[in-house]
């Protein structure tokens, strides 16, 4: 079940936009990807809050990928604040039009989209497509075992480096998480 924090997503967005050169729809899904996976093996807990999907040209956020497919008039009036969306022949270049809120991430956060952006500063999505399409790692285990368009459990990026918690760890932070947003939802 998705918990979507769409405040850290616009401003995720929004960093990206200012620190990254040639963000359109693919780059960016990727750079989340990245973001959302990178923090999930640190902390058991996502950024976003996006589920992923393992689509043939890399990891999709299936409902933020719905919810900017669209011209620039039919933006949810979120985004339509904050971002903007211009077509460039096959490509969708995006800006910001708001200032980043840095406040809303955690310092931990904050060092991930800085290490994303200055790792893929200057490349195009294509040229990322070798990195979120490495073996073994959580896109393609997922098209290998489960097949295209499925969704890749989080669980796929744990592993027995220095920087993974245990899977025993997330299971645990994945459960509070789970409590904590009943209390909220009811």
């Amino acid at each position: 079940m998705e918990h979507i924090n769409l405040d850290k997503t616009i401003n995720v967005i929004l960093y990206f936009s200012k620190n990254v050169k040639f963000l359109g729809k693919t780059k960016l899904y990727k750079l989340l990807y990245y973001l959302d996976f990178t923090h999930f093996k640190e902390t058991g807990k996502s950024v976003t809050g996006y589920n992923y999907f393992a689509w043939d040209f890399g990891p999709v956020p299936k409902t933020l990928y719905e919810e900017l497919d669209c011209v620039e008039e039919n933006l949810p009036e979120e985004f339509k604040k904050k971002i903007n969306i211009t077509k460039l022949d096959k490509f969708h270049e995006i800006r910001a039009k708001a200032p980043i809120n840095i406040a809303v991430f955690s310092k931990r956060e904050i060092r991930i989209l800085k290490e994303l952006s200055d790792i893929f500063k200057y490349d195009r999505a294509k040229d990322m497509k070798e990195i979120s399409h490495l073996k073994g790692d959580p896109w393609d285990r997922t098209i290998e075992e489960k097949g295209e368009y499925q969704k890749i459990d989080y669980f796929l990026s744990l592993d027995d480096s220095s920087e993974s918690i245990s899977k025993e760890e997330a299971v645990e932070k994945q459960e509070r998480l789970q409590e904590t947003y009943k209390l909220i939802n009811g």
